[in-house]
């Protein structure tokens, strides 16, 4: 028998206060968390006060988690890459405030969306790669300068981009999205990337069987690099493989199969970054941090 490498979580709650996440991960087994650090459906925000703050480092401590198996995840509202300046401003403000209350909780990464254009397609502009591709570049250029603008701001603390499903006009659903910003970040020790197994799917990688998962990964270390993966979303997919829905699921409940999950848990690229449980029973939490450790091959 090995000990695991592997820290599994889940996205816990924080009502009441952040204090109460670590604790909530530690009753349902789990050696990693995510968190909002304030309401995330809120611009404002009450500033973190020193009691809240050890609160919350002693509660990480009591849970027996380490900061960097916490993935805390920004505000929804937040849209780094918004066409409308007013907006942009306010959404930079708040994403700021987000990387310092990470900083306060002794915490050294944040995960976020990049950003969406906002711009409504026609029908024929979405088939011309050429005009996708401009308007699509413009906003990664936006959502590039707005972290630039926050890391000059901040200290200590990681901006990690999500992929996503490519919903809408989210940004961030290629590879090439998330190199696009990260070649145009100035302090790139400052910056990472976190993997949404769901969003991974729907926008077309497939990792349901061996040959798929290594090639998909051989994708992502091409263009991105998996020096910079520094955490991951563990979710099955309600929609079937490219259909650019973000839909999660129970891990073997959905499209995606246990099969997918299996190879994570043995691939030591995964070992010593939070993999965190975004499926949609959070009663099953428990049961599917098991499943995952299960899966792992010891010897």
């Amino acid at each position: 028998m090995i000990k695991s490498n592997k820290f599994v979580g889940a996205h816990t709650s924080a009502s009441g206060g952040v204090f109460n996440a670590p604790m909530n991960a530690k009753e349902i087994g789990a050696k990693a968390f995510a968190l909002f650090t304030k309401n995330q459906k809120r611009w404002d925000a009450k500033p973190l006060d020193k009691e809240t703050i050890d609160k919350f480092q002693r509660a990480l401590d009591d849970a027996g988690i380490l900061p960097k198996h916490v993935l805390p995840h920004d505000s929804y509202l937040i849209n780094l890459g918004h066409p409308e300046a007013d907006k942009l401003e306010k959404s930079r403000v708040a994403f700021i405030d987000e990387l310092e209350r990470c900083d306060q909780l002794g915490l050294d990464r944040l995960n976020f969306h990049p950003g969406s254009h906002l711009v409504k397609l026609s029908a024929k502009e979405k088939k011309d790669e050429a005009f996708l591709a401009d308007v699509e570049n413009r906003c990664l250029d936006v959502i590039a300068e707005s972290i630039n603008i926050a890391l000059d701001k901040t200290k200590n603390v990681k901006a990690v981009i999500e992929n996503t499903a490519g919903q809408g006009s989210n940004l961030g659903y290629r590879f090439e999205h998330l190199a696009y910003i990260i070649e145009k970040v100035e302090d790139k020790s400052r910056v990472g990337v976190c993997i949404d197994t769901c969003h991974m799917f729907t926008a077309g990688y497939d990792i349901r069987t061996r040959d798929a998962y290594d090639k998909t990964w051989a994708e992502f270390d091409r263009i991105v690099g998996r020096n910079k993966l520094m955490g991951m979303h563990i979710n099955d997919s309600k929609p079937p493989l490219g259909s650019r829905v973000d839909r999660h699921h129970s891990i073997g409940q959905g499209e995606i199969g246990v099969d997918a999950f299996r190879f994570i848990m043995n691939d030591s690229v995964m070992d010593d970054i939070p993999l965190i449980l975004e499926t949609i029973d959070e009663s099953l939490w428990s049961e599917e941090i098991r499943l995952l450790y299960s899966l792992e091959e010891k010897y």
